[in-house]
């Protein structure tokens, strides 16, 4: 796992403030949700991971450098 410097935890959390829509592209764990799950970020931690609340109910952490993310558009994915 990277861990991410300042600056990039920085710009981490202005990308994805509270309330942000993303679908889930990669997550390698067992316990991922699938892929194309919708969830809302709900914070960035001091690692660079995004806590999630995920449509299906998990709350699995999007951990950075390992798993994949992109940003749903307003109105749609």
């Amino acid at each position: 796992m990277r861990i991410p410097n300042k600056t990039i935890i920085e710009h981490l959390r202005k990308q994805y403030p509270a309330g942000t829509k993303v679908v889930l592209i990669r997550m390698e764990d067992p316990q991922a949700p699938p892929e194309g799950t919708i969830g809302e970020v709900l914070a960035v931690d001091d690692l660079g991971s995004l806590i999630m609340r995920w449509e299906n109910g998990s709350g699995l952490n999007v951990v950075y450098g390992e798993d994949l993310v992109r940003k749903v558009a307003a109105g749609g994915e």
